[in-house]
């Protein structure tokens, strides 16, 4: 359950995101004739602007709200993190392998899969 404080966090982080968008905002591009001749530039202004929040919804909202959710649940809540870089050779294979299987109709069954390639991935080569 959400504290008070998290939902307050949570409602002006959405606010301010709209609230800066709508100061801010600027079409993307007033070039689009094609666009314009099929849809009229008022559809085309209101399907930019639509198209711009959604970007900014996942970039501003989504992620600092999940955070935000997380920190009620987890220790540590982190955005942006970084895993690392590297999937060994083995790993790249079992993925491979789970892909084919169900590519051709096998069962999904995640928890196994993910097992499979934690085990590949830490196997020496």
């Amino acid at each position: 359950m959400l504290s008070q404080e998290h939902k307050k966090h949570i409602v002006e982080t959405i606010k301010n995101c709209l609230r800066r968008k709508f100061q801010n905002y600027k079409p993307e591009t007033d070039n689009m004739p094609f666009h314009f001749g099929l849809l009229g530039k008022d559809r085309m202004a209101l399907f930019s602007f639509i198209q711009s929040l959604n970007t900014t919804f996942g970039t501003s909202i989504y992620e600092p709200v999940a955070k935000e959710l997380a920190k009620g649940v987890f220790k540590e809540a982190h955005s942006q993190f970084v895993l690392g870089n590297v999937i060994t050779q083995g790993a790249q294979h079992e993925i491979q392998r789970i892909m084919n299987d169900l590519s051709v109709g096998g069962d999904v069954n995640k928890e196994e899969e993910t097992e499979r390639i934690r085990k590949a991935a830490q196997q020496v080569s």
